[in-house]
C-alpha cells in the first residue's frame, strides 16, 4: 500500500473531494494515483490580472490578496465551458480539491510539494511555478499560478488533471507556520 493512502485513512492527509478511484484495475483508464503522486483537478475560480497603471509595491505592507483582488477580472469555469488561456498569459486558479495536512499531536507529519504535470508542460504550459510547498498544518484549495508559454491559445476545463501532489514525511518537531493564505476561498488569497 502506497504511503499516501495509508496517510488518507489515518487522517494524516485530507483531500477533498478525494480522487477516485484509488487502485488502477483492469479496464480503468485513469488513476489519479500513482508510486508517489496524486493527482489535482483544476477548480472553478480564475483570475485574470489586467492591464493597467499600476505597481505592487513589495516593500509596502499590506495584502497583496487585496492588491491582486483589486486588479484582477474573476472568471467561474462551468463543466462544459472552457476558459481559453491566450499564449503568454498569466492567470491564478485552483485546485477543486481542498488539501489538508493535520498537526495532530502523537502522529508523524506531512509537508507537500505542489508540481505541473509534464504533459502539460510539455505543450507549453506552466502550472504553478514557483512557491511549490504547502506545510504542515495547511488546509484548503492550492493556488496555482499558471502560464502559456506557447504559441497558440489553450482550453482549460473545470476538472481536468492540473497538477500533482508529492507527500513528504516530516521529521523532528514542526512550527506552526501562520501564512497569510490559510485557509483562502479564492485564487487571490482571499
Amino acid at each position: 500500500m502506497a504511503r499516501y493512502i495509508k496517510a488518507l485513512d489515518d487522517g494524516r492527509l485530507i483531500i477533498s473531494p478525494e480522487p477516485k478511484p484509488r487502485y488502477k484495475d483492469v479496464g480503468v483508464k485513469y488513476c489519479p494515483y500513482d508510486a508517489h503522486t496524486i493527482d489535482l483537478k483544476l477548480g472553478d475560480k480564475i483570475s485574470v490580472p489586467k492591464s493597467g497603471k499600476f505597481a505592487y509595491d513589495f516593500t509596502v505592507s499590506g495584502s497583496i490578496a487585496d492588491f491582486i483582488g483589486k486588479t484582477s477580472e474573476k472568471h467561474v469555469l462551468e463543466k462544459n465551458r472552457p476558459f481559453t488561456l491566450p499564449p503568454n498569459q498569466f492567470i491564478l486558479a485552483q485546485t477543486l480539491e481542498i488539501v489538508g495536512l493535520p498537526t495532530n499531536e502523537g502522529v508523524s507529519h506531512l509537508a507537500a510539494r505542489i508540481e505541473r504535470k509534464s504533459s502539460l508542460a510539455r505543450c507549453g504550459l506552466l502550472v504553478h511555478f514557483t512557491a511549490p510547498t504547502v506545510h504542515p498544518g495547511w488546509m484548503g484549495p492550492l493556488t496555482l499560478e499558471i502560464t502559456n508559454l506557447s504559441k497558440t491559445s489553450m482550453n482549460l476545463h473545470y476538472g481536468m488533471p492540473i497538477a500533482q501532489l508529492i507527500i513528504e514525511e516530516v521529521r523532528g518537531r514542526i512550527f506552526e507556520n501562520l501564512s497569510q493564505f490559510q485557509g483562502q476561498s479564492t485564487p487571490e488569497g482571499d
